[in-house]
């Protein structure tokens, strides 16, 4: 009798965890599980702001597949999704295709520039392992030749940062960290760096708990960052990028760094596959299958789940990615057993928190505001736990953060 097949594409933190849970709670000859991912490693998608200001080494955010993967009950294709063919129950792989008989969509998201002139082209974005070690690269060119020109251009020295949600404010943490130790080194008057947060909406870390705000924006403004609410990017050019308040004419702001922290969309191979969607989100049903599609489902940054208290949808976080993931395996084993029913997935929010560098941070952790080192402490707990859950005590010993102090 065939073995039904399960295709997991993506190995980011919904991906990985369905699978590793797979791995542990079905039988060896219950069924064929097949993981798709186009790297051999899986990268902590919320540790790339700290590689990105390059206070974190870049290997350390990420880890090898294999290291997580039962090999006798889980088979590892390293390759590119291209497309969905939900009519054949096949996937288009670049070099080649893999069939299906359960497909769990777990492709991650892409950055959403909302069609701002020139994002693209000459904004840096914190996306994966190589775009952070891209931009920490970039940063630390700009100060090595300011130092070696002869006639000083101060914009090499000035770095924008659009967007002050979660990913721009822990950037903006670490950065204020790194920029002494790069003045130091490179022998350059700190007074001279500017960093400055450009922010469309009237706040910072829209939706957060104002004092907690209030807080963040205060500790990143005492360390230099200078701060525009309320004001949108126009335009990125070579120079930098034009801003604009309401109906204002834009001006200027001149710098050699921009970096894009502000929007994530779904992926567009949803779209790409005829999957109805919302910016490559998929408004899944209770059971996180696709409308009209027993056999597949889209987990993480794909899915669009609304949150009943406010008729809002939930932001795609790691903690809901990893939660779709655990329900998401137990019912697709539930279809494989012939089980009568399905899991309907509940969010239960542990808290938020966001670093504001290595010993600050802000949070709500179980209803209680946090800030500063205590924030910070839950911080890497709660990373260390991520760790845990997908690898176990011997990734958290391998790649978990104990420097709380």
């Amino acid at each position: 009798m065939r073995k039904p097949k399960i295709v997991i594409l993506g190995a980011g933190y919904g991906g990985l965890l369905t699978t590793v849970r797979l791995q542990k709670m079905m039988g060896f000859n219950e069924a064929e599980i097949v993981l798709v991912n186009k790297n051999n490693y899986h990268y902590e998608t919320t540790w790339l702001h700290e590689a990105s200001a390059g206070t974190l080494h870049h290997d350390k955010v990420r880890y090898d597949i294999h290291h997580v993967l039962d090999s006798s009950k889980v088979h590892f294709i390293q390759d590119t999704v291209m497309e969905i063919n939900k009519d054949e129950k096949k996937v288009i792989l670049e070099k080649g295709e893999v069939e299906y008989d359960y497909l769990v969509i777990a492709l991650g998201g892409e950055p959403e520039t909302f069609g701002i002139k020139g994002l693209k082209e000459y904004a840096l974005g914190i996306t994966n392992v190589n775009s952070a070690r891209q931009i920490r690269e970039h940063i630390e060119y700009q100060f090595a030749v300011y130092q070696m020109e002869e006639e000083k251009n101060d914009n090499r020295l000035s770095i924008v940062v659009g967007g002050a949600g979660f990913t721009g404010i822990e950037f903006l943490g670490e950065l204020t960290q790194r920029i002494p130790k790069l003045c130091q080194e490179y022998d350059i008057d700190q007074q001279k760096v500017r960093i400055i947060c450009v922010e469309a909406a009237p706040t910072a870390l829209p939706g957060f708990d104002p004092e907690l705000v209030n807080y963040a924006v205060s500790q990143l403004q005492r360390r230099g960052v200078e701060f525009l609410i309320g004001t949108a990017i126009k335009e990125a050019t070579p120079e930098g990028i034009l801003v604009a308040k309401g109906d204002e004419e834009p001006w200027e702001i001149k710098a050699s760094t921009v970096v894009w922290a502000a929007g994530v969309r779904g992926n567009s191979i949803i779209e790409k596959s005829g999957i109805e969607a919302m910016r490559g989100r998929v408004k899944v049903q209770p059971d996180l299958r696709v409308p009209g599609f027993e056999d597949v489902f889209v987990i993480g940054d794909c899915s669009l789940i609304i949150n009943e208290e406010n008729n809002r949808p939930f932001p795609p976080t790691a903690q809901i990615a990893m939660q779709q993931g655990e329900v998401t395996a137990r019912n697709i084993i539930a279809l494989i057993r012939n089980m009568p029913q399905l899991e309907t997935f509940k969010f239960d929010s542990k808290g938020t928190i966001c670093s504001l560098g290595d010993d600050d941070a802000i949070g709500v952790v179980f209803g209680k505001k946090l800030t500063g080192m205590a924030a910070s402490i839950m911080k890497k707990a709660v990373d260390n736990r991520a760790l845990f859950m997908i690898g176990g005590t011997s990734l958290v010993l391998k790649k978990g953060k104990f420097n709380l102090f």
